[in-house]
């Protein structure tokens, strides 16, 4: 029987794959184990001024000013014959140079993959320009704002100097200070704030590299030594052999196509893209069809118990979102439960809402994660080890907020979780 993945699939997924590398904002660029550029995406030729061509073959030091460019060569012999990294696995702020000669300052993450025996470093460059204007922007503003402090004060003095033997004139002129301070006080504030939304943004982006980089490396990884693997197995008695690696490369896509598929939806609801657009519907249809869809996910011997309401019940809300609600729910209790154990779906109807619970014996959610469960890119302190973005959840109670509904859960630390989606039953169209 053939088992291997069929091409359109696995084109599929490539193209998915070379899309997010092709329209991500930041540059990409892999070189060799001497310095040679072997690819670079659209964002990093623009960011250095170049056509793709014109630095694919190149070394990468043509990218750097001088001094970095004259010790780039022996900082890479270096790293190859002492293991001694200073940018490898870990990120900072270097000066790149563009092909007009002019420099820039950004931040580079290195990263180090063994393909076939060869070396490959992958380097994701952010152009900190703007963040760098910005901090410029602000420290003038920093300092206007102390000349204007200074200003303020000299003229406040002088005017309680000049109303000193006045007591009513003396109390309002405090009165004016305070409010001046107050002010003062409120602006410093207010920049403050400007300064930690830039700081989250940051640990936001460095999060979603530094994630993106390791759930793609892994599955891509998988895939490349099964391929590796099944060309030596080639007799009829290995065939078990062959569907191990099978099964390992199906996996790893399906671990891709998730974790694109979290990119796109998250993507899709940070520009507005993501509508609700209700229909009628029987949700008693929908959760069997459901449940229908995820039984590849299962692991051996896991089950989905479903418990229905036993008739129709003709709803009114966006299908599509409602679907991706609970097979999320569901694929994330298959995820997170064991071999063997039973997972339940049952279907309650509370005075005007419907609700639905997800219930598996699991792993469950420690108590000090429970309050960052739908923050995105969390991954409670028990789950690092399983493969995740961290965004389901976020995309979860964002697709529930569309609708109008609400989630709640309860969780024991391997005991389980229970998650409730409760849905407002809104006056059906006729």
């Amino acid at each position: 029987m053939d088992h291997k993945l069929p091409e359109n699939q696995a084109s599929d997924v490539a193209l998915r794959l070379q899309a997010v590398i092709e329209t991500v904002i930041d540059g990409i660029i892999t070189i060799d184990d001497k310095g040679i550029i072997e690819t670079v995406n659209p964002a990093a030729a623009r960011l250095f001024g170049y056509e793709p061509e014109e630095i694919v073959g190149k070394n990468i030091k043509n990218l750097m000013p001088s001094p970095y460019r004259q010790q780039h060569d022996g900082y890479i012999e270096r790293y190859k014959s002492s293991g001694e990294a200073k940018i490898i696995g870990t990120g900072r702020e270097v000066t790149g140079m563009r092909k007009d000669g002019s420099t820039f300052p950004m931040r580079l993450a290195v990263s180090e993959v063994l393909l076939e025996e060869r070396r490959i470093f992958t380097g994701i460059i952010h152009d900190l320009s703007d963040v760098k204007q910005a901090e410029e922007k602000i420290r003038k503003l920093n300092e206007e704002l102390e000349e204007k402090v200074i200003e303020r004060t000299e003229e406040l003095a002088s005017v309680v100097n000049k109303l000193l033997n006045t007591n009513k004139k003396l109390q309002y002129e405090v009165q004016e200070r305070k409010s001046a301070e107050n002010a003062l006080r409120e602006s410093t504030l207010e920049i403050q704030k400007a300064l930690e939304k830039e700081k989250e943004l940051s640990e936001l982006k460095s999060r979603f590299v530094s994630m993106a980089s390791h759930e793609f490396r892994t599955p891509l990884s998988t895939i490349l030594s099964s391929i590796s693997l099944l060309s030596r197995y080639t007799e009829t008695s290995q065939q078990d052999k062959r569907d191990k690696h099978i099964n390992r490369i199906k996996s790893s896509v399906r671990n891709l196509t998730g974790i694109l598929n979290d990119f796109l939806s998250l993507s899709k609801l940070e520009e507005g893209k993501i509508e609700n657009l209700p229909s009628e519907f029987d949700i008693g249809e929908l959760c069997p069809e459901v449940i229908d869809e995820i039984q590849g996910l299962l692991k051996d011997g896991q089950e989905i118990v479903h418990e229905g309401l036993g008739s129709p019940l003709f709803v009114r809300w966006d299908k599509r979102l409602v679907k991706n609600i609970l097979f999320n729910l569901l694929s994330n209790a298959i995820k997170y439960s064991d071999e063997g154990k039973k997972i339940f779906m049952k279907e309650r109807l509370e005075e005007d809402f419907f609700l639905i619970d997800i219930i598996d014996k699991g792993i469950g959610i420690p108590d000090a994660d429970q309050p960052y469960l739908f923050t995105r890119f969390f991954r409670a302190a028990n789950a690092t080890n399983i493969q995740g973005t961290g965004l389901g959840l976020n995309i979860v109670k964002r697709y529930i907020d569309l609708v109008g509904g609400s989630i709640t859960f309860e969780s024991q630390l391997n005991e389980g979780t229970i998650f409730t989606v409760c849905l407002p039953l809104l006056q059906k169209s006729l």
